[in-house]
């Protein structure tokens, strides 16, 4: 079902977004009165023009990713840990990850076709869905999320986000149905990631920006299962992880 696009912030924005350079006292005050969400942090020295301010804008994101990497295996023994921050449990895949959305819309597909040492798995988004306001329909554009930004959770560091996707997927593995009904995120984010040593850095070590490089970009996505489990990290009985480190634009 197709949901209703919402503006996010955008009244405050159409303001925000005409200041190039740093901010100044006279709007600092104005500023501090905002809370941080997904089209706003605190700290911030220069505001963009949002998507729908753009008269040329579709809404539209093609978007393919390679050199695939998987925290974990799928067959992992409870308490795991698949979020892999510290790069220690990480095997790079074959295959390629998919895209192609209408962020406007709230309207796309979403495929993965890996090659795992368990054999092909291919995970395929079946529809969207929106989990939380700042997710905007269930696709959403030039957002921040994750961390300290008040959209997301705090299991990535803080990120703008190019183009991001919730709802509801399956997965096969070797053909034979693995997962159905479970929840997906896809997101395509700055470098979360560090280039050569594939770390996170969860936190900054000063200021509100986000522990990322903006000089790269990487596509993240998950596939769990609606059950918890609190020994594993993330909490959930099943959380596949994967994450992309080459990424192209179509």
């Amino acid at each position: 079902m197709k949901l209703k696009k919402q503006c996010l912030l955008a009244p405050v924005l159409a303001s925000i977004g005409t200041m190039i350079g740093c901010i100044g006292p006279e709007s600092s005050s104005v500023s501090s009165e905002l809370q941080p969400g997904a089209r706003y942090q605190p700290g911030t020295e220069m505001g963009i023009y949002t998507p729908e301010q753009h008269t040329n804008y579709d809404g539209r994101f093609i978007v393919s990713a390679s050199q695939v990497y998987h925290v974990g295996t799928l067959d992992d023994t409870s308490p795991w840990d698949h979020m892999g921050d510290d790069a220690s449990n990480l095997r790079l895949v074959e295959g390629v990850v998919f895209l192609d959305v209408d962020e406007i819309e709230n309207i796309g597909t979403f495929r993965a076709e890996l090659e795992l040492p368990e054999g092909q798995y291919i995970v395929e988004l079946d529809r969207i869905h929106e989990f939380s306001p700042c997710q905007n329909g269930g696709v959403a554009a030039y957002l921040f999320e994750h961390g300290n930004s008040g959209c997301g959770d705090s299991n990535w560091p803080k990120s703008l986000l190019f183009v991001a996707g919730w709802g509801y997927g399956h997965a096969t593995l070797n053909g034979e149905l693995l997962y159905a009904d479970y929840e997906l995120h896809f997101m395509v984010t700055q470098g979360m990631r560090h280039r050569d040593t594939l770390e996170v850095m969860l936190q900054p070590e000063s200021g509100e920006a986000g522990g990322v490089n903006p000089a790269a970009q990487q596509l993240d996505f998950y596939i769990r299962s609606p059950e918890p489990n609190g020994q594993n990290h993330p909490g959930r009985e099943v959380f596949d992880h994967f994450f992309a480190m080459e990424v192209t634009w179509h």
